[in-house]
């Protein structure tokens, strides 16, 4: 077996794992003289084996293996030791890995294993594992959460009628979409205006209105409290209230927390102040077929005056939901 299809499949391992918290997905394969796999493992989540001690706790030899990683074996002792030197005490050969790990502490695993003897190679399959630690990786390089910014507005770019009203924008199929989205991060994000004007729950729920397993800490932007008799009160995961607008100090806090993937769902105010920060990883911008016309614009000012100031995104991907499309995009 090559490299190449030992990392992939150390990557479908990886996927195994849990995507949610502080820690990457990561897997690991034990290759033997041949190329043929005779272990593998992968991180079921904090406080639990890594992916290379996984492998390695399945054979009672491994002298003379090649671990394939998908990411670089730490170098730090955390809540378990580093790999690096568990690798070592195996007795490994050589470790081909796909992407350096950009974390302060637990960086460095290559040169500790060189330092010992062990044959090291990396970036073996590096775009596709870079891809798949898209939301991680650029956290973890940040030294912030990964920020996402979703809103849903008509084909004129309006979030609500002159009235105030926007339920209902999107269909039922879009708004199911956020629900999983929502899920599938570690908080939400909104500020205090949207608490008091539309009460939210900042819940993820399923087809049926049932609460999902996995929910995202509800986290409120801004200085003032928020009413007593708010339902966010009784989020299963608790609310925070950041007690400040500083985007800065409320993400450093969170990171500081563990949380690496934040759903920013708090209307025009915030996602343009989040927008104006340079602070967006990823936009999830809903399209409903309609127009409204008015000034209740998706977004606020931008603090661009000029056309060559634009902000510039990537589209990733269109999709069709329903009647709406859903457009995913990057920033460059």
């Amino acid at each position: 077996m090559t490299y190449e299809k030992a990392m992939r499949h150390a990557l479908t391992l990886a996927a195994n794992g849990p995507a949610l918290g502080a820690n990457p997905q990561v897997g690991c394969v034990l290759l033997d003289a041949d190329g043929t796999i005779v272990a593998e493992g992968w991180h079921r989540g904090a406080g639990t084996p890594h992916a290379e001690v996984d492998a390695l706790s399945k054979v009672e030899d491994a002298t003379g293996l090649t671990a394939v990683v998908t990411l670089e074996p730490c170098n730090h002792t955390g809540r378990t030791g580093p790999c690096s030197l568990a690798l070592i005490a195996a007795g490994v050969a050589k470790v081909v890995y796909a992407v350096s790990d950009p974390g302060q502490a637990s960086a460095g695993g290559a040169q500790t294993l060189r330092d010992a003897g062990v044959s090291v190679e990396g970036g073996v399959l590096a775009e596709e594992a870079e891809e798949f630690q898209h939301v991680w990786l650029t956290a973890a390089r940040n030294g912030r959460p990964y920020v996402t910014v979703k809103w849903a507005s008509t084909l004129d770019g309006r979030a609500a009628a002159s009235d105030g009203s926007s339920q209902w924008i999107t269909g039922t199929a879009a708004r199911q979409r956020v629900h999983e989205q929502r899920a599938a991060s570690d908080a939400i994000l909104v500020g205090t205006g949207t608490v008091f004007a539309d009460d939210p729950t900042l819940t993820a729920r399923g087809d049926a209105g049932e609460l999902m397993p996995d929910q995202p800490l509800p986290v409120v932007v801004g200085e003032r409290h928020i009413p007593g008799d708010a339902k966010l009160w009784d989020h299963p995961r608790g609310v925070v209230e950041s007690g400040t607008r500083n985007l800065d100090e409320v993400l450093a806090w969170l990171f500081e927390q563990g949380i690496r993937r934040v759903y920013v769902e708090g209307g025009p105010t915030l996602a343009s102040s989040f927008i104006a920060a340079g602070l967006v990883d990823e936009y999830l911008v809903y399209l409903a077929p309609k127009l409204l016309g008015g000034d209740k614009l998706a977004l606020g000012d931008l603090g661009i005056s000029s056309i060559g100031a634009a902000r510039e995104l990537r589209i990733r991907s269109v999709e069709p939901l329903g009647d709406d499309l859903l457009i995913t995009a990057r920033s460059k």
